[in-house]
């Protein structure tokens, strides 16, 4: 395991080295020029050993910088890696001139007009939130149809700060819901910016009764300082536990981060109630099937948050993005309302769901 995470490390940094020099030969600068270029490209990448080391102990906008500068390089040093293999693959089937490739301002215009291109779609296309709608149907006794906002992957902090989450409060009251659910990460991974943002206070907005389970993030910032930050905000936090309200029962696992959560056999109950399961990682969904669950809801995935690694979370996961079946068991996962790291969507999609219940 630690040989892998090494073997890791050093292709990525390997890469980083690759994608430097490519930019140094197709850069039409003198040398001076190409030391700055590359020193610029090289320190966008370092800054996040400082944030992740030191970000809590910043100044405030120091730490929003570095944060979104430094992930924001990932985004770009991923479609930098992409493109130069393509461009090298033209030059070795001689579709390209080696001209195109060295010293060249048509080459360098074409490499950084399309990185640029694609981060500032990626960013607008990020800030655009899809609602999502479907309807259940069920045999199972409620009073009435119920409307729910269901979302995962707020990642709240120092890039999806207060004014953005109120938009997104303002986005779930114009629904009306009758009850809202969040699938876990609702915290990005520090706690400073929502204690220090009073950010609990946008959640309390919310117009319904609000119900999470944790995630893997809420782990990363401490799971126990997450769960008062939660509760302070008016959520009902369900770990390993469960909740009847509007008629349907609310199950929320613990993350799988946690070993020895309670195995959901013992969670689920088999009754009359419409049953609704929050698990943020999306592993094992035979589980919800054997339990009985009618509906689960999960997140996680970010359905790989841009392209190509939505194939990778499709290789990973049995569904890493959107609604799926398992005999009488139904499930959404989500590919989240906010992100971790940069803030793109390229070939993927920020969302919430908006799923009605319907009594037969």
């Amino acid at each position: 395991m630690r040989l892998g995470f090494i073997a890791v490390i050093l292709a990525f940094l390997g890469l980083v080295i690759w994608t430097a020099w490519h930019f140094w030969l197709i850069l039409p600068f003198s040398k001076c020029g190409k030391w700055a270029f590359t020193a610029l490209y090289l320190l966008s990448f370092l800054v996040l050993i400082p944030h992740y080391a030191w970000g809590d102990r910043m100044p405030f906008w120091l730490a929003v910088c570095t944060y979104e500068l430094g992930n924001s390089w990932i985004i770009f040093f991923l479609y930098a890696v992409l493109i130069f293999i393509v461009l090298g693959l033209g030059r070795l089937l001689q579709l390209l001139p080696a001209s195109f490739l060295k010293d060249s301002a048509g080459g360098s215009a074409t490499v950084l007009g399309i990185l640029a291109l694609l981060l500032v779609y990626g960013g607008l296309h990020y800030k655009h939130k899809y609602r999502e709608s479907f309807e259940i149907q069920t045999g199972k006794p409620l009073e009435k149809p119920l409307t729910l906002v269901l979302a995962s992957d707020l990642h709240a902090g120092y890039h999806n700060r207060k004014s953005e989450l109120s938009r997104w409060a303002d986005m779930i009251n114009a629904e009306q819901p009758d009850l809202v659910l969040f699938a876990g990460d609702i915290i990005d991974g520090s706690l400073r910016p929502v204690r220090d943002g009073r950010y609990e206070e946008v959640f309390r907005r919310i117009q319904a009764p609000v119900y999470a389970c944790l995630g893997n993030h809420e782990y990363f910032s401490g799971e126990t300082d997450a769960e008062a930050f939660l509760v302070a905000a008016g959520i009902h936090l369900l770990r390993d536990s469960s909740d009847v309200a509007q008629g349907v029962r609310i199950i929320g696992r613990d993350d799988r981060s946690n070993p020895d959560r309670a195995p959901l056999s013992v969670l689920a109950p088999r009754d009359t109630l419409f049953t609704i399961l929050l698990d943020h990682q999306p592993y094992h969904l035979e589980e919800a099937q054997e339990a009985g669950i009618d509906f689960q809801f999960s997140g996680h995935t970010h359905h790989g948050q841009v392209w190509p690694l939505s194939w990778l979370t499709d290789i990973m996961y049995e569904k890493a993005f959107g609604h799926h079946r398992r005999g009488d068991t139904q499930y959404y996962i989500s590919s989240g309302l906010g992100i971790w790291g940069g803030k793109f969507r390229i070939g993927t999609r920020s969302e919430y769901v908006v799923l009605k219940i319907i009594p037969r």
